[in-house]
């Protein structure tokens, strides 16, 4: 526990490792594709717009409906380049064909009329056929839920650096606090990311919806909270340091002080999100998951990389990696200016 700080390039590596798998299928959507595995995120209706069908086939097992089949009876119907991923599901303990099919939005002046059509030609080509879900938005509320989306994530990351800023300062450098505290959320948001592009490609249930966005927001929060219960403990000790202690010490300290109360504090979510993973239905499974993988590596980020790189910029070890001289990681650092 003594050396968690002089390990940190550990961390960093590790940090890495988990952060690389995910990008690989997170940035190559457009040039990765294999049959019905579709490699990045897979934005909701909520997000790209159209009409989302989710279709059970009672009459048909696994393997009896093909993607492309399904495909042409939507083409018929005035549904072209329908987007199919057939699917299976438990019924009394039998598996049954089960698809999602994104389409174009439905008509505003006759949708019944169209889902009717639709409902009647599934009928005649695969017999009993029920539709469990059907969703439509239109390209208009799609747009302005991407772009409220993407302003909810930056407004949070601005106000929560001015505001850790303002929390730490009469410490020495309020404004790193506030940076490496972003940086952890940065990591937070790609780690989760990634492991969401690698659900949904194996998984055509998951998808980036509204639910996903607040579970993200979420995150966030959790992650900041942790970061500044170890942020307050390394202020405490340096207002209150010792002659001679040097500043990796002082942040090894605060660590392992705050150590049992962050996993602690963690757990007990921990265990509230698994019982709802478990009990708590379809509904809000993908939501309780990334929660819950969020959580982990919120933590994780709070410990082993916002204090880390807190100290990293202490000593400006970047200038050693790039071998332009200046102090090694390894050297402790003159006191910090107050």
């Amino acid at each position: 526990m003594d050396k968690l700080v002089a390990r940190r390039y550990w961390w960093f590596a590790f940090s890495l490792l988990l952060i690389l798998p995910g990008l690989y299928f997170l940035l190559l959507h457009p040039l990765v594709s294999s049959g019905r595995f579709a490699i990045g995120l897979r934005p909701s209706i909520d997000f790209s717009g159209g009409a989302l069908w989710e279709l059970r086939f009672a009459d048909k097992a696994p393997g009896d409906v093909g993607d492309e089949a399904v495909a042409a009876v939507f083409a018929a119907q005035g549904f072209e380049n329908a987007q199919v991923r057939m699917s299976q599901v438990e019924i009394d303990g039998r598996p049954v064909a089960d698809a999602i099919v994104r389409t174009r939005p439905l008509s505003e002046t006759a949708p019944r009329e169209e889902t009717a059509a639709v409902e009647a030609a599934l009928q005649a080509a695969f017999g009993t056929v029920t539709r469990e879900r059907l969703e439509s938005v239109g390209p208009t509320v799609s747009q302005e839920s991407t772009r409220s989306a993407i302003i909810a994530v930056a407004a949070a990351t601005v106000m929560i650096l001015i505001y850790l800023t303002w929390a730490f300062r009469k410490a020495p450098h309020p404004v790193r606090y506030g940076i490496c505290a972003i940086l952890a959320m940065i990591h937070d948001v790609l780690v989760v990311l990634g492991i969401a592009a690698i659900l949904s490609t194996f998984n055509p249930r998951f998808e980036v919806d509204a639910l996903f966005l607040t579970a993200l927001l979420t995150i966030l929060s959790f992650s900041v909270h942790d970061t500044i219960v170890v942020f307050d403990r390394i202020r405490e000790n340096l207002i209150n340091r010792h002659p001679g202690e040097i500043f990796d010490g002082i942040v090894n300290h605060s660590i392992v002080q705050t150590l049992p109360r962050s996993i602690n504090t963690q757990l007990t979510t921990f265990f509230t999100l698994t019982a709802l993973l478990l009990f708590g239905g379809e509904t809000i499974q993908n939501f309780v998951l990334v929660l819950l993988i969020g959580l982990v590596v919120g933590t994780y980020s709070s410990i082993f990389n916002a204090a880390q790189i807190l100290v990293v910029w202490e000593h400006r070890e970047w200038r050693h990696w790039f071998g332009r001289g200046g102090p090694r990681a390894d050297e402790p650092s003159a006191a910090p200016a107050n």
